[in-house]
């Protein structure tokens, strides 16, 4: 299927690993010039450079997106070779904090690097969409903002935030070519994941091997219609549907992912 992206120009923030990376390139495949974007030079270069070896175009921009320097820098970069029709505010972070742990700084910090690293460069880049006609905002969220679990308080309710903040901009935004939407992610499978349940099978008896170890934490911890953890390139496949022409009259919707299954949330 013809996506329609050969012309287009996209940010990617933290695409420098998971998620990001894959969505980078999804869109870069598609014929999409990619801006990949992280704090740590020599992942993002590598991220980038792997695109280019598979025949996409793409360029880095490097900045910490919770300082409004930061955000200047990778703005300044992703526009320095022409407007950008794409952003997916991907970029965040979390500790794994309880409400008992969790400090007033971690609320503080996560909400800056969740929440306003993405309105920064929505700032920075939506008025030259709306000036264009034409332009697509995708934040990534999660099935936390409406189902939050006890632990990490301070990130479930970034992702509450993020959603809030997509159908509020595609109110603003309606009318004017360009659209605001959601791809939330269940469980997915990035490294992150892998790492920690590595670090607790041992204390659950779950399997030694990553296969059992997957399998079971599935089957008791993280179920879903399809029965197993989600893979990056299904999200990505979401926020590609969402940046293509196909959706030009979808605005202020969240796109669920979960064991490859994809429907509204």
């Amino acid at each position: 299927m013809d996506y329609k992206l050969t012309d287009k120009r996209a940010l990617v923030t933290g695409s420098s690993s998971g998620l990001g990376a894959a969505i980078a390139a999804l869109l870069a495949a598609e014929g999409t010039t990619v801006v990949v974007h992280g704090r740590d030079k020599e992942r993002t270069e590598a991220v980038a450079r792997a695109i280019r070896d598979d025949g996409g175009r793409a360029e880095v921009a490097l900045g910490d997106l919770a300082t409004d320097e930061g955000a200047d820098a990778v703005a300044a970069a992703a526009l320095a070779n022409g407007p950008i029709d794409i952003l997916v505010n991907n970029a965040g972070s979390y500790r794994h904090v309880t409400w008992t742990d969790a400090t007033i700084d971690d609320w503080r910090e996560t909400y800056e690097a969740n929440v306003l690293s993405g309105v920064r460069m929505i700032k920075r880049l939506v008025p030259q969409m709306q000036d264009q006609g034409w332009g697509r905002v995708i934040q990534i969220g999660g099935g936390l903002a409406v189902t939050p679990m006890a632990g990490h308080p301070h990130y479930n309710a970034t992702l509450a935030a993020r959603h809030n903040l997509a159908v509020s901009l595609a109110r603003e935004l309606a009318g004017t070519g360009v659209t605001s939407n959601t791809v939330a992610p269940g469980a997915i499978l990035v490294d992150a994941v892998k790492d920690l349940l590595t670090g607790i099978a041992p204390d659950r008896g779950w399997g030694e091997t990553w296969p059992e170890i997957e399998r079971d934490a599935t089957a008791h911890l993280l179920p879903n219609d399809r029965g197993r953890l989600g893979r990056p390139e299904e999200v990505a496949g979401a926020v590609l549907y969402l940046t293509s022409p196909l959706a030009d009259y979808v605005s202020g919707a969240a796109l669920r992912v979960d064991g490859g299954l994809i429907r509204s949330l």
